[in-house]
């Protein structure tokens, strides 16, 4: 896991792209490495997960015709390796090292082949290409600014040197002389009409499938362990794949429900279990730079990375690497919103789509950007390409029942002999809402902001279509935690937005 910068179109100084690294040095602090010719320039920040000892970057192939800079886990590496190996020599074993030579033999078409997240450029003579994963969960941004193109894992890099940042396309690729061309969309299929038996063992295997194959690791591992479903979920199959106990990390307000279950499940699955007690002044006194590395105002957004900042700095005192339960409300129907939708067999199942589609910008950015500010690598195993396939062939019937409105129910039922009766059917609570942030906020934003202040900046900033009091206060850190916040704004999606026009 690392952060990426690339200047190409004419000579790149080294100064240029040592100022963008600076800016993401928290996504890579154990090495920094940087490639420039008379074409452009490449920069990487290293958080050594794979080969922490041989897989400094850039990476270059057997002649130095191509070199690559990357960012993510490329989970079927030891499948292409072996593949590769008759035609390449390996000078290390990272996985990045096959995206590279995979480049060599297979051009445009070595991105759709790779499974895993990342976010990648590879410079070969006086061209560039680049790619980002099928769903968006490393990020990447670019700008076509001042006659060449940019690139940069975080938006605050590329805010100091142009104006005009685009997110690059989740599930695209951009080669310098043809453009951006896509390669994955979530599957848009019609649900199958197979009984539920059926679905329940495919969910099972693929799901402990998903969870083996992200437990590649050189370096410590643990999980995020709200007492939720999904994170038990993850926890509970990652402790049988690995087979001993592995760190679990929980954090919230003094006795929250959180902190409550995920006790109980850390002593029911035998894990190394840590805890963070939440405190107002604590949070208050981090929310700029929570902020700040979040690059987003939105309100929901924001309330959800309070506890994933103090949990992802909890888990960074002793792992590197760390499972999520990120992506299972999309997948199963896990959100409250989805329970006032009127028609579930076609506006729900099209809507649990295009909720996964939109997870790039939304969740996934605040997963990204508050684990990576510590220096930590998630990992998302409901996130599998195969599982989101899968997810799109399950009836809405078995995912969010009419009668009774159980969130996820197939997921459950799915999982029911692996976790105890009160976790396993646990009420859906959003994270700021089971560690208590929820309430810990409404004490904290009291006179922060009254109403004349925020219809002042609500006025003052119609663009930026802000909602209350509350998100105007976020928005006014926002403005003041980054210098130039104008090229950043434009990129601020909105979680609200994903509910308007259904019905």
């Amino acid at each position: 896991m690392c952060g990426i910068v690339a200047i190409w179109g004419e000579e790149a100084e080294e100064e240029q792209l040592l100022a963008m690294l600076k800016q993401i040095v928290h996504r890579g602090p154990d090495a920094h490495g940087l490639f420039t010719g008379k074409n452009g320039g490449l920069g990487h920040q290293r958080l050594s997960i794979m080969d922490p000892p041989g897989g400094n970057q850039p990476l270059y192939n057997e002649d130095r015709s191509r070199c690559i800079v990357a960012n993510g886990e490329i989970y079927n590496f030891p499948e292409l390796r072996q593949r590769l190996a008759p035609n390449h020599t390996f000078v290390s074993s990272s996985d990045s090292e096959a995206i590279l030579h995979l480049y060599d033999e297979e051009g445009h078409q070595s991105a759709p082949q790779l499974d895993g997240m990342f976010a990648f450029a590879i410079a070969e003579k006086d061209q560039i290409f680049a790619a980002r994963d099928a769903i968006g969960i490393k990020p990447l941004y670019y700008s076509e600014d001042q006659g060449r193109f940019w690139l940069a894992s975080e938006l605050k890099s590329l805010a100091g040197q142009v104006d005009n940042i685009k997110e690059f396309p989740p599930g695209s690729y951009y080669h310098s002389a043809t453009g951006f061309q896509t390669f994955y969309e979530v599957p848009d299929i019609m649900p199958g009409n197979q009984p539920a038996p059926y679905y329940l063992k495919r969910i099972r295997k693929t799901l402990e499938q998903s969870v083996e194959k992200r437990l590649m690791s050189d370096v410590p591992l643990g999980a995020f362990l709200s007492g939720g479903l999904d994170s038990s979920l993850i926890v509970a199959l990652a402790r049988r794949s690995l087979g001993k106990p592995l760190h679990t990390f929980s954090v919230g307000l003094k006795d929250s429900e959180d902190l409550q279950a995920a006790r109980r499940l850390s002593q029911y699955l035998d894990t190394i279990h840590h805890e963070y007690i939440l405190s107002i002044e604590e949070v208050m006194e981090k929310l700029p730079e929570i902020i700040y590395h979040l690059e987003s105002f939105d309100r929901d957004l924001v309330r959800s990375a309070i506890p994933c900042y103090f949990t992802s700095r909890l888990a960074a005192q002793e792992v590197k690497v760390i499972l999520t339960g990120e992506g299972a409300d999309e997948l199963f129907a896990g959100y409250d919103y989805y329970k006032d939708i009127d028609d579930p067999e076609l506006v729900l199942h099209q809507e649990l789509r295009r909720s996964v589609a939109s997870l790039h910008n939304i969740n996934l950015q605040r997963v990204d950007r508050l684990t990576m500010a510590h220096s930590l690598e998630g990992r998302v195993p409901f996130l599998d390409l195969e599982m989101i396939k899968l997810a799109q062939e399950v009836p809405a019937e078995f995912k969010l029942p009419n009668d009774p409105p159980m969130e996820k129910w197939i997921l459950r039922q799915a999982f029911e002999d692996l976790l105890p009766a009160d976790i396993l059917w646990r009420k859906k609570q959003q994270f700021d809402e089971g560690s208590g942030t929820v309430d810990l906020l409404d004490q904290a934003l009291k006179g922060v902001m009254n109403e004349k202040e925020a219809s002042e900046r609500q006025a003052a900033y119609p663009e930026a279509n802000l909602r209350d009091p509350e998100e105007c206060f976020y928005h006014k850190l926002f403005m003041q935690v980054f210098e130039r916040p104008e090229p950043i704004l434009q990129n601020v999606a909105r979680w609200a937005e994903r509910q308007e026009g259904i019905s």
